[in-house]
């Protein structure tokens, strides 16, 4: 493991430097590919500001974020990857500035892009690499086998570059949880307190487990530095959270935070869904001309606006390409009274997998998600938002139960966590609870990694019908 860790320090350095390289070719050549005259000129500078980076990069990397001692989820360390790399961006151009040094913009710029591209690409690869090599995998022993246990497992097993992998699991009391998740030996509570330094350590109770968490911590923190702690947090929004100590009391204090009820954070969210809709508008113009001529081919309108709940109750047309024949209404209601099994999947999710009113084009159009580019009108015009909860009728609210109101509380999104996590395979639970917990832990970081999983999801037709 130790030696992957270095290879990560060791791909670093050489993204450091095939970007430097990159830089200077355009440099080069303006030079006829003359080295002497570029070291006299620029070379020798920018050695300087490579040596730079590179202190930054050993100072950030290895001590401030620990990213070649500790495994983190993708997304995290890419964001920290982009934070320091825009700080080192900036620290490099003011070093050349404020020394009155002559540096190239083009050769900086794409330096810098390539850095920015190269940086996170070369660790995944060098990751999956490990991986299917068989040498970045580490066991896993899970402490607890209830619910809080079971949403570790799966949000570790959802980060496969982190590479753990559930070796055993402690057996606890007080669980009354249906255990088929569970493939691997189970140990003995007595079993899962003896130290094995191969395991990383996963203690994942419940909250009415205080006593056998103590005991836990007092015999294992010994002997594993880096024990990972689940907490049963399930409905708290973690995102944003700020942890606060109390010195010489064993209290830990943790401030809240709702981004969204700032308005600073609404005007951001609400800029960026502004520029990225109207640039996309644009863009894609030809495109909607094709699809519209399509659609009108099939005898009706080619836009249909469904009425759907946005933010504070207030309904609005969701705008789609039609993908449905014109008389869809009383195609359904035949189809439910005669269909029993089908009645009872529209009751349940308000939608059907074979449904008989899609036309030919409509489709095409649902499995590539290409009928909800009009929504980017409703983004526009402030009615949806490019990410947020799944848009509803007014008859799906009361599936919300308690948690409508963190339905109500933003504008529903074009996409969002439950188009990224299984789209229409997702059962109605599972969307209210993702849409919640989008609510509790917004972020515009959260909302770019949404945009690019929908990306995936979309062009791998997922879940869609």
């Amino acid at each position: 493991m130790l030696m992957i860790r270095q290879n990560l320090f060791f791909i670093d350095i050489f993204a450091l430097l095939m970007a430097f390289i990159l830089g200077q070719l355009p440099r080069l050549y303006e030079f006829s590919w003359s080295l002497n005259t570029w070291w006299h000129l620029e070379g020798q500078f920018r050695i300087y500001g490579v040596a730079l980076v590179l202190i930054g990069f050993l100072f950030a990397f290895g001590f401030v974020y620990q990213h070649y001692t500790e495994r983190k989820p993708f997304w995290d360390e890419l964001r920290e990857s982009l934070k320091v790399l825009s700080l080192l961006m900036i620290v490099d151009a003011a070093f050349f500035f404020f020394n009155k040094m002559h540096f190239s913009r083009v050769a900086f710029g794409v330096q810098w892009f390539s850095l920015f591209l190269l940086l996170p690409t070369c660790r995944t690869l060098v990751k999956l690499h490990a991986l299917k090599k068989g040498k970045w995998q580490i066991p896993v022993r899970l402490i607890g086998n209830g619910e809080n246990a079971k949403e570790a497992w799966l949000a570790l097993k959802s980060e496969g570059l982190m590479g753990y992998n559930l070796a055993e699991v402690v057996q606890t009391s007080h669980v009354n949880l249906e255990q088929s998740w569970i493939t691997v030996p189970k140990l003995s509570w007595h079993e899962g307190l003896k130290p094995n330094k191969q395991m990383q350590v996963v203690v994942a109770l419940e909250a009415e487990q205080k006593a056998e968490l103590d005991e836990v911590v007092r015999v294992l923190s010994r002997f594993y530095p880096n024990m990972i702690i689940v907490p049963p947090t399930r409905g708290l929004p973690l995102w944003g959270m700020q942890p606060l100590h109390s010195f010489s009391h064993e209290v830990l204090l943790l401030r809240a935070q709702n981004s969204l009820l700032r308005p600073s954070a609404r005007l951001i969210k609400r800029a960026f869904d502004v520029f990225v809709s109207l640039t996309l508008l644009l863009l894609l113009s030809p495109l909607f001309a094709y699809l519209f001529y399509k659609v009108k081919q099939t005898e009706g309108d080619a836009f249909f606006g469904h009425q759907r709940i946005g933010a504070n109750g207030n309904p609005f047309p969701c705008y789609k390409f039609r993908t449905m024949v014109k008389n869809s209404a009383e195609v359904l209601d035949e189809l439910l009274k005669n269909d029993a099994q089908a009645k009872a999947e529209w009751e349940a999710e308000f939608k059907l997998k074979n449904d008989p009113r899609i036309t030919q084009i409509g489709h095409v159009l649902r499995r590539t998600s290409l009928d909800e580019l009009p929504q980017l009108w409703n983004v526009l015009r402030g009615e949806m938002s490019l990410v947020g909860p799944r848009p509803v009728v007014q008859a799906e609210l009361v599936k919300y139960g308690d948690d409508v109101d963190y339905y109500l509380h933003v504008k529903p999104g074009m996409t969002g966590l439950w188009q990224v996590s299984g789209r229409n395979d997702v059962d109605y639970e599972t969307r209210v609870a993702l849409d919640a917990w989008y609510v509790r832990n917004w972020s515009l970081w959260n909302d770019l990694v949404i945009l690019l999983k929908t990306v995936k999801v979309v062009l791998a037709r997922d879940g869609a019908y």
